[in-house]
């Protein structure tokens, strides 16, 4: 099926018990068993079947056999680093979400798995931080804040002329979305998504989400779902199943603003350089064209005033509003050094404090355009 249809369809079906259309929130803690032992769901924690219903949708999207929903983004990225051992290495983009830097340096960097971060658009850099003990590349692509990209299919044509046990490849899609690309296709081993940002798209919910196809693996990091509990609750499980159902339809509109937006900005006397892969000035625009259906919703910008004038224009806009987080219906703005990745401050991931992102939503683009305008005018 075509992605439109599948956003509306996979992964659900009518409910069995009513034939309710939308997938009911079944909120219940624990389930009659017929027997001892003899139940399709015995505890929520477990399994729920919103919870499932969520996890064959994402599955659906991603070209997936499995998919496992969690508590929230950094869950999911969380169950995937429990695969890791003492001892182990990962390579990571050397421009990532704040928070994910943060997980891998000041929480299991103590349990003695390394972390080193490279450009990861640069294959032989890429290649030279392997290591004997490397067991995990980790991909964000486009990056958060500055969207860089990587070359998804070369990196995994790298990774399988490896030694085994060979590193696997995993990409968080979250800026992306299933809507713009999907990484299994091409070659990746695990997708990861904060379900809270495109998936969910309301501003509602916060919610993580993980795609994969390889059996031995599921087992392993259902095993960790249960074992660990980080699970989302049914109602969490509703909002992003409500929220995909309309993504192809949001998505179109985020990139197709985005393109408008960051095409003006580049223009803008006040604005000193645009990041947006739709721009044909952004370096890896021709990956992208290949890689991507579409650009996404997500841009940078650089304040000429540097980061006073920064904090000016993020704290002078009236429709985007002054918030963290992003993918939802309503634009947002902030200072990536300020707030998301505060935790890389003076860190080789630094942000620069004159950035400025912006999650366009799905207002008119002129009215953002104006509400820039005059921000932008101000600082």
């Amino acid at each position: 099926m075509h992605f439109d249809t599948l956003a509306v369809h996979g992964g659900q079906e009518p409910d069995p018990a009513f034939g309710a259309v939308m997938t009911p929130i079944y909120q219940t803690s624990t389930f009659a068993q017929h027997r001892i032992g003899e139940a399709k769901y015995d505890y929520a924690r477990t399994a729920n079947p919103t919870r499932t219903a969520l996890q064959r949708a994402i599955a659906a999207l991603e070209h997936a056999k499995h998919g496992l929903a969690f508590a929230s983004g950094m869950a999911a990225i969380d169950t995937v680093l429990r695969l890791l051992k003492p001892g182990d290495h990962l390579v990571a983009s050397n421009d990532v979400y704040g928070g994910t830097y943060r997980i891998f340096k000041r929480v299991y960097e103590d349990y003695g798995v390394r972390a080193t971060f490279v450009e990861m658009g640069d294959l032989s850099a890429v290649r030279a931080a392997l290591e004997p003990r490397t067991r995990l590349i980790w991909v964000e692509t486009p990056t958060n804040p500055l969207l860089k990209l990587a070359d998804i299919a070369a990196l995994a044509e790298l990774l399988r002329s490896q030694p085994l046990p060979r590193p696997l490849l995993v990409v968080d899609n979250t800026f992306a979305s299933p809507f713009i690309q999907q990484p299994l296709r091409l070659g990746a081993d695990i997708v990861v998504h904060s379900a809270t940002k495109y998936l969910g798209g309301h501003s509602d919910v916060v919610n993580g989400l993980i795609a994969l196809n390889d059996d031995e693996l599921h087992a392993r990091l259902k095993f960790l779902q249960n074992a660990v509990g980080a699970v989302p609750g049914p109602l969490d499980c509703f909002l992003v199943l409500r929220g995909i159902k309309t993504l192809h339809l949001r998505m179109a509109r985020h990139c197709a603003s985005a393109l408008r937006i960051a095409t003006w900005l580049e223009s803008h006397p006040a604005v000193a350089r645009v990041y947006y892969p739709g721009l044909p000035s952004h370096p890896q625009h021709e990956l992208a064209r290949r890689q991507m259906h579409g650009f996404g919703g997500m841009i940078a910008f650089l304040a000429k005033g540097g980061a006073e004038a920064a904090r000016r224009i993020a704290e002078s806009t009236r429709l985007f509003t002054l918030a963290e987080s992003l993918g939802g219906v309503e634009s947002l703005i902030e200072v990536p050094a300020a707030m998301t990745h505060l935790s890389v401050a003076q860190s080789p991931l630094a942000v620069d404090p004159a950035l400025v992102r912006l999650s366009v939503g799905v207002e008119d683009p002129e009215d953002l355009i104006a509400d820039l305008d005059q921000a932008l005018r101000g600082s």
